[in-house]
């Protein structure tokens, strides 16, 4: 599963970087395309929805396309949810996603806004933020380079995280998250 969130693009980058945009084209297939908002234009939406059969792309605090503001989804019995996370209040506020994410019923819950990746687990919840695809800064800050996530999630609910940032124009793998997620009906 290919995660992304937060190119800004045209509003506050011409374009997603380009060694980024090779290596997704090199990793194709993903069999499922996550993106957390703030797209901004409607090439960018196309660009993502053709990536992979099935897609879930919400609307982030800059979008104007017509997109919802959540998606749940299940893979092999585990419930994710998507936001963009400009639900919360302070951005990345991990407590408040956690809560979020419980409303929502998930056990994953993929966010973005903060334009600063991160992988966290909270009172049971595993959260993945995979930054902004284009390093564009946001109005709490954020890394500044580009990023995005790849996350897999066996039949047994083990999921393995990865973060990859673009540094010297290369794709580099800063943090990752090896952990079981247990289904609903076994807690």
């Amino acid at each position: 599963m290919l995660l992304l969130s937060d190119a800004h693009v045209p509003d506050r980058a011409l374009e997603i970087p380009r060694t980024i945009v090779e290596w997704i084209e090199r990793s194709k297939p993903f069999d499922i395309v996550v993106y957390a908002g703030d797209l901004t234009g409607r090439e960018i939406l196309e660009w993502v929805e053709g990536l992979a059969p099935q897609s879930y792309v919400v609307a982030g605090n800059m979008d104007w396309l017509p997109l919802p503001e959540y998606h749940v989804f299940e893979i092999h019995g585990i419930k994710i949810g998507v936001v963009h996370g400009d639900q919360v209040y302070p951005r990345g506020d991990i407590k408040k996603l956690t809560r979020l994410a419980r409303k929502l019923g998930v056990q994953v819950l993929i966010s973005g806004h903060t334009h600063d990746p991160f992988i966290a687990v909270e009172s049971g919840v595993l959260h993945i933020n995979p930054g902004s695809v284009t390093g564009v800064p946001s109005g709490g800050g954020g890394s500044l380079i580009p990023s995005l996530g790849i996350a897999e999630i066996d039949p047994d609910g083990n999921i393995v995280v990865r973060i990859l940032e673009l540094r010297n124009d290369e794709l580099v793998e800063t943090l990752s998250q090896r952990l079981r997620i247990h289904r609903l009906e076994e807690v």
